[in-house]
């Protein structure tokens, strides 16, 4: 596992992007969890976000692709609405322990 974060830089029903060695991905927080996901749209593989650190639709309720407006289930990165419906997003392991944001490092291919 590797440190992102102390909990407190993302607040609840936001977002935050990082870059680890090359890699790009975000985490929310949302409804009291933490979920991380790589940045990238399973449609064309671009980065997801529209400006640094905004990778929700406008209500905070979903994650949104700035591209082309894909949707997807923030629990579980299924896209819901958009070309790329029924794929997910890469979610990537991650626990909140003793106030820091921690992810599966290095990340698995699978």
């Amino acid at each position: 596992m590797r440190a992102l974060c102390h909990i407190d830089t993302i607040q609840e029903g936001a977002s935050k992007g990082f870059e680890l060695d090359g890699v790009h991905l975000f985490v929310v927080r949302h409804q009291g969890q933490v979920y991380a996901y790589r940045n990238q749209c399973p449609h064309l593989g671009i980065q997801l976000e529209w400006q640094d650190d905004q990778f929700l639709d406008a209500d905070g309720c979903l994650i949104q692709c700035a591209m082309h407006g894909a949707l997807f289930l923030i629990d579980n990165g299924e896209c819901i609405s958009g070309p790329c419906t029924g794929q997910s997003l890469k979610a990537i392991k991650c626990e909140v322990k003793a106030g820091e944001i921690n992810i599966e490092w290095p990340l698995t291919t699978t």
